[in-house]
């Protein structure tokens, strides 16, 4: 469905029972306040998904809610790319003549901003330096869903003095603060249960899609999905099925979504060779289909990144009620329920074993496939997220 075209009331068929209904009434209660998202744009990305369903269904519950970009040029785009990776703890330059360029654009970005507003949600790096020419009047937080608590040395105290002017901070994850002087919330990541990569989905349009992705349906498909990025261990995926093979007739499928990095991908090639049973899959640039009808066709999804942050390949995957074996890293931990919805592990033998283990009981398979897909829609869904920002919004301006 287009953004615009989807209601609250569309996802009574998939939300738990009567949580809609909750936020309804939730939504009568703050009825008329003002609220305001701030972005760095409105195209790709988590929460330019999530902000496309949830801005509407603010406005159609009675909450006067805008969302805006902040803009800049090709300099500031790059310094801000250059502020996130550090944030991260990649190494970058990042001088504070630099900064105080940021600082610049933010505040000549202030008066075309509609910012007079009962709370401001400042999303990611991009608009986090606009708090320093704040309204006097409302709320502001700084959203921030990657991980912050490894900064790269010497940044996090310049930033300290605007981090200070927010009235609180959201993040995913406890583990993934900073040192931090204001009120934190924890919000997780969700995944839209009606968007391309998730929605129902045919048998045939499910055929149709893996058929045009060259990918046979003869044996058991384990599927590794991502950006084909170290990081992302796809070599290591290869790897993990090259063990399972030795007990099991299956096929793996890694499929890559762009931009990534291309000497990974020539790698991956490479480590495949002329493997028959190891496909590698260059998705086209807006797969989401193609990867619902590949999550689908699944019968164990590995993501066993080396790095991540909170990440929701597993929670897409758990929704089509597929067990995931997946890594420690990240928010992958707090998504799989150990031993009820898939595993973790912290190798590629452990990864291997898992696998095996269910390749040889089918009937665990689909248990723990159908304790997954239960376990998102009670914690992962989008309609979890929109009540946690109803909560945000009633705590921070009662």
């Amino acid at each position: 469905m287009p953004p615009t075209a989807v209601k609250l009331d569309d996802y009574r068929a998939v939300a738990p029972r009567g949580a809609v209904d909750f936020l309804v009434r939730m939504g009568e209660r703050l009825r008329g306040r003002r609220f305001v998202h701030v972005s760095a744009t409105r195209y790709g990305g988590g929460i330019v998904e999530t902000l496309n369903r949830l801005v509407p269904i603010l406005n159609d519950l009675g909450i006067e809610t805008a969302w805006d970009i902040v803009i800049g040029g090709a300099d500031f785009d790059a310094s801000v790319s250059a502020l996130g990776k550090a944030l991260g703890g990649v190494e970058q330059v990042i001088p504070p003549e630099r900064l105080e360029r940021l600082r610049a654009v933010s505040a000549a970005n202030v008066p075309r901003l509609a910012l007079d507003a009962d709370l401001v949600v400042a999303h990611g790096v991009a608009p986090l330096l606009l708090v320093d020419a704040r309204p006097s009047s409302g709320r502001w937080v700084w959203a921030h869903p990657s991980d912050l608590s490894s900064p790269q040395p010497g940044l996090w105290p310049a930033l300290r003095s605007s981090v200070q002017r927010y009235d609180a901070v959201v993040l995913s994850l406890a583990k993934f603060a900073p040192p931090l002087p204001v009120p934190r919330f924890l919000i997780q990541p969700s995944i839209d249960p009606l968007s391309d990569r998730n929605r129902d989905m045919s048998r045939a349009e499910q055929a149709a899609l893996l058929d045009r992705l060259r990918v046979p349906r003869d044996k058991p498909i384990l599927l590794h999905v991502g950006p084909f990025e170290r990081r992302r261990d796809p070599l290591g995926a290869i790897n993990v099925f090259r063990l399972v093979r030795k007990h099991h007739d299956a096929r793996l499928v890694v499929a890559g979504t762009g931009p990534g990095e291309p000497d990974v991908l020539a790698e991956a090639r490479e480590a495949v060779g002329g493997e028959p049973d190891v496909l590698v899959v260059e998705l086209p640039p807006d797969p989401e289909l193609e990867i619902n009808a590949l999550e689908r066709a699944a019968t164990v999804v590995i993501q066993k990144p080396l790095h991540a942050d909170f990440g929701l390949d597993v929670a897409t995957a758990m929704w089509k009620a597929k067990p995931v074996v997946g890594s420690l890293a990240g928010g992958i931990p707090f998504q799989i329920v150990p031993h009820a919805t898939g595993y973790t592990v912290d190798s590629v033998e452990g990864a291997a074993f898992r696998i095996r283990h269910l390749l040889s009981n089918p009937e665990l398979i689909g248990r723990m496939g159908a304790a997954g897909r239960e376990h998102v829609r009670r914690n992962l869904l989008i309609t979890r997220h929109l009540g946690d920002y109803l909560a945000l919004l009633a705590h921070l301006t009662s």
